[in-house]
């Protein structure tokens, strides 16, 4: 058992659930989630996030899908998000699903589905699953390649390339993982995460405009261009696109979906 993601638990996090409705298609519920800094983490209470080579218990049949929200996700005492928040369960950490819920009951920030019952540091609660993957997130400093090296222990049919292009004075770089039966919030994450585009972009809502363009409010000194490209079709996400210009290089993050999976890849072109 390799351990990938050591994260403990924000002590000063808090977050805000505002009400869900029982129709999906109307109404957007909103997760409110204030960051800390990762120099403010402490306190190792919490259990961490390891990859087994297992991700079933034999004996229980019982399911583990692990935290892919940046901020960590509440724990709830029922399954809605107005009753008692219970704990904050950390970025990458691994919970044992006792009940997955099958229906959509909800929509937050975009992203449709219910309220699984888990369990947590030996507690018992329910959770929203848009923020659960079976695909342990990836570590900040992690490169693409090793993040696939790491899945593959797990789940061989993982694919991972790298090419190269551009000429001799302008030469480019292309890395591309492709996660298969991944949905598009979790490729989203896992590019953002992976590739380190602004937290300030959020998983963009499928219904919307055919094109739609989101700048970066507070780019950094030296970028000419960061944008969200969002791509859609009858309210239906076709792609997602990341782009990045500066004086020494661009470069072009793209999240498709292909034959049931997510393919997510990344060109760079120095200048």
């Amino acid at each position: 058992m390799k351990k990938v993601v050591l994260i403990l638990s924000v002590a000063v996090l808090t977050t805000v659930f505002i009400s869900c409705k029982n129709n999906p298609d109307n109404h957007r519920d909103k997760e409110i989630v204030e960051d800390v800094p990762e120099t403010q983490l402490s306190d190792t209470s919490v259990d961490l996030a390891w990859v087994d080579t297992k991700e079933i218990d034999p004996e229980t049949q019982a399911e583990y899908l692990y935290i892919t929200a940046f901020s960590g996700l509440s724990l709830r005492e029922y399954g809605n998000l107005q009753s008692e928040k219970l704990a904050r369960m950390p970025y990458g950490t691994k919970v044992k699903v006792l009940n997955a819920e099958k229906n959509t009951t909800m929509n937050v920030d975009g992203i449709k589905g219910g309220m699984n019952e888990v369990e947590f540091n030996h507690k018992k609660g329910f959770a929203f699953n848009g923020y659960l993957s079976k695909y342990f997130p990836p570590e900040g400093d992690i490169s693409v390649k090793g993040y696939a090296n790491e899945l593959n222990r797990i789940f061989p049919e993982i694919v991972f390339t790298e090419s190269t292009g551009g000429t001799a004075s302008n030469p480019s770089n292309t890395e591309t993982i492709v996660l298969p039966g991944a949905k598009w919030h979790e490729a989203f994450f896992t590019a953002q995460r992976l590739f380190d585009f602004p937290k300030e972009f959020n998983f963009p809502d499928p219904k919307g405009n055919n094109s739609e363009t989101i700048t970066d409010r507070k780019p950094k000194r030296g970028v000419w261009v960061s944008q969200l490209e969002i791509t859609r079709k009858d309210n239906v996400l076709e792609k997602i696109e990341y782009v990045y210009k500066s004086k020494k290089f661009d470069s072009k993050v793209t999240i498709v979906k292909e034959s049931g999976a997510m393919k997510i890849s990344k060109t760079e072109e120095v200048k």
